[in-house]
């Protein structure tokens, strides 16, 4: 269900940039204002592009959201200040926490409305590390910083 909202939200989003973008062109005039001199067939271009959006939106929650770990040792009540510090150096606060899960939100609005709300962060306690799941993009970095942040102190620096 959370990938089908996903991909319904990414076609509305990407119909509403593209009708922004053509609304743009129209007010300075670089197009005609009737849709059948804007596009070679009309409406069945229209159609069509819908089609292309349509296609682009299904696919992309395969590869815009993921899970990785991070490889840290100990429990993550162990962890948990130094994990929502460094949530929160990189824009997130925490939303809620139960157990062995903590769910970070974005702090910054504008983030969230253009993430269409989908800037949750979600980090669980699992055998070798944390799992991390979210947006690809910010998972990257996120791993990175809490592998980088909870090192284990003896282990010597390469």
């Amino acid at each position: 269900m959370k990938y089908l909202l996903r991909a319904v939200k990414y076609f509305v989003y990407i119909c509403l940039l593209v009708t922004f973008l053509l609304l743009i062109l129209v007010l300075v005039k670089a197009v005609s204002p009737d849709i059948n001199v804007m596009f070679d067939q009309g409406w069945v271009s229209v159609g069509k592009i819908a089609l292309m959006f349509a296609a682009v939106a299904a696919f992309y929650p395969l590869f815009g959201y993921k899970k990785q770990m991070a490889h840290v040792l100990g429990d993550l009540s162990d962890y948990r200040d130094d994990v929502v510090r460094c949530m929160e150096e990189r824009g997130y606060r925490l939303e809620t926490e139960s157990g062995e899960a903590m769910t970070f939100r974005s702090k910054s609005l504008a983030n969230r409305i253009f993430r269409m709300g989908e800037d949750r962060i979600t980090v669980t306690k699992s055998l070798g590390g944390f799992e991390v799941e979210g947006l690809s993009r910010d998972i990257v970095r996120i791993v990175f910083a809490l592998e980088y942040k909870l090192r284990d102190p003896e282990t010597p620096e390469q």
